[in-house]
């Protein structure tokens, strides 16, 4: 089961999250609280596959609730409005800001460099506290954890009784010690790269290290993970062996979760611009003349065959997240996810399910990453079914969200067009408000679900929609429909700046 882990405050949510087979919380990112963060997290879940959320609820050094706690339980309530199929759950917590922040000093990266951490890392660390606090107290309490730790218990007595019988039957013992060392190596040894992924068995695992040369026998590296314990700890991560390691120097390994520190994840959020993306590679570490080169470099790909010249690579990195090493160039992690990207596009049949919508692929891609933006989660193709009724109508997209990305290009700082009815009237040919039809190109990256939504949209006659305060989207045939509907239900979100 995956989790995740919110610590709520009043500016900023920080957000981890983890797997439950694997039982380490994982610091995500922080969302800014301006209005749209209802939506950033159902993304966030979207993205990660679940609806099970754990809220740090605070209290006193005494134990008992804060005015905070009230802030907290009152934001839960507004979740669940948004998220009618969210499962929620509170976690005490007291001083977890503190911890967070004693943490991130312990961490060599801020040692050694002596650079300052800033203030979103603590929230995202503090929600990591709050949600490893939970899995350990569900650890603890859960009946299920119970009867899972029962069957195991079982398992380590027939993985004795195994031991035994291989003991008494000389030959098999043999055999089961024999097996356990190195495979060995013709000359030296080198280094071989192995990823546990989240979900794997011990039986996948052991199976794969047998087929990767790293192992003699998987049914002597399962009977040996068992009798040790080990089996039930794996860790996810990814891993560097070698030949000349035993199967209990693997094992070992794989259960203290020593993993590969020449490897760093990297994830694209749908939803994320350019920009957003630029901002993270310089988080991972790369400098900004590295991250501009490598976005004016020209890109080899099907996917790319009708993207205009003078267009960015916007819309075209696929929302994932990938393993790099450290020394992975920009250009090489910018391809991986343009390669991503084409690969869903040849697996899904979207680029002929958009031309039976009358577009193009970069057109598909484009009103895919609209839909994204201007989307709650389970709304897509409806949104998208808008969207294509005022194409074929002749009638502007009128979207808000594509005139904010006009802006983004022309007046990132916001200098010259400072509130939204200066940014409504942007001259540009993103400016959907402005100009009929689709912008030239995409405004985000495309999440899988806008992206299913414009290749198989539904059944409407809707040329209105809306977002309302409470998370539900409303819509309309007419102006005046979609006017009364603003009235009713918009009173907060529809005036958030752009």
């Amino acid at each position: 089961m995956k989790i995740i882990g919110l610590d709520v405050g009043e500016k900023r949510i920080g957000v981890a999250k983890c797997d439950t087979s694997v039982r380490i919380a994982i610091p995500q990112n922080t969302i800014a609280v301006d209005g749209t963060e209802f939506q950033q997290i159902a993304k966030i879940a979207q993205l990660i596959g679940t609806d099970f959320f754990v809220l740090g609820l605070p209290r006193s050094n005494q134990g008992t609730e804060t005015a905070q706690s009230e802030f907290v339980k009152k934001f839960a309530v507004e979740l669940k409005k948004h998220l009618p199929s969210a499962k929620i759950r509170f976690q005490d917590e007291s001083l977890t800001s503190v911890e967070a922040e004693a943490r991130l000093k312990s961490k060599k990266s801020y040692r050694r460099s002596g650079k300052l951490f800033k203030k979103g890392e603590v929230d995202s660390e503090a929600a990591t506290i709050i949600l490893q606090d939970f899995l350990e107290s569900f650890q603890n309490n859960s009946g299920a954890v119970k009867n899972g730790k029962a069957k195991m218990k079982v398992v380590a007595i027939i993985s004795s009784i195994i031991l035994t019988l291989l003991v008494l039957s000389g030959g098999a013992a043999i055999w089961y010690f024999a097996s356990l060392t190195p495979v060995g190596c013709s000359s030296e040894c080198k280094d071989i790269t192995f990823s546990v992924e989240q979900g794997d068995s011990p039986e996948n695992i052991a199976k794969v290290l047998k087929e990767s040369g790293l192992i003699k026998s998987a049914l002597a590296f399962q009977i040996n993970a068992r009798l040790s314990g080990e089996a039930t700890q794996y860790q996810v991560g990814s891993y560097t062996f070698n030949q000349g390691m035993s199967s209990q120097e693997i094992s070992g390994k794989l259960a203290r979760g020593e993993i590969n520190q020449n490897v760093f994840n990297f994830t694209i959020v749908p939803g994320q611009n350019i920009f957003q993306i630029q901002e993270s590679l310089k988080k991972a570490g790369y400098s900004e003349t590295e991250i501009a080169a490598a976005f004016s470099k020209t890109y080899s790909s099907p996917v790319l065959k009708d993207k205009p010249a003078d267009t960015s690579l916007e819309g075209y990195l696929y929302p994932e997240t990938y393993e790099f090493y450290k020394d992975t160039t920009v250009e090489s992690i910018l391809q991986r996810a343009i390669d991503e990207m084409n690969s869903v596009i040849i697996k899904h049949n979207f680029e002929q399910k958009f031309a039976a919508q009358g577009l193009s692929l970069n057109q598909g891609l484009t009103l895919a990453s609209i839909v994204t933006e201007e989307s709650v989660a389970g709304e897509e193709a409806n949104v998208a079914t808008v969207f294509l009724n005022r194409i074929n109508s002749g009638m502007t997209l009128g979207s808000d969200v594509t005139a904010k990305y006009a802006a983004d290009l022309l007046d990132p700082s916001r200098t010259t067009y400072t509130d939204n009815s200066l940014i409504l009237e942007i001259d540009s040919p993103y400016n959907t408000r402005k100009y009929a039809g689709l912008p030239p190109g995409p405004i985000a990256s495309p999440s899988l679900a806008s992206l299913e939504a414009v290749a198989n949209p539904t059944d409407n006659d809707y040329l209105y929609f809306l977002t309302g305060d409470d998370g539900v989207m409303y819509y309309s045939n007419t102006e005046s429909g979609h006017n009364q509907n603003a009235a009713q239900y918009c009173q907060k979100l529809c005036s958030v700046a752009l």
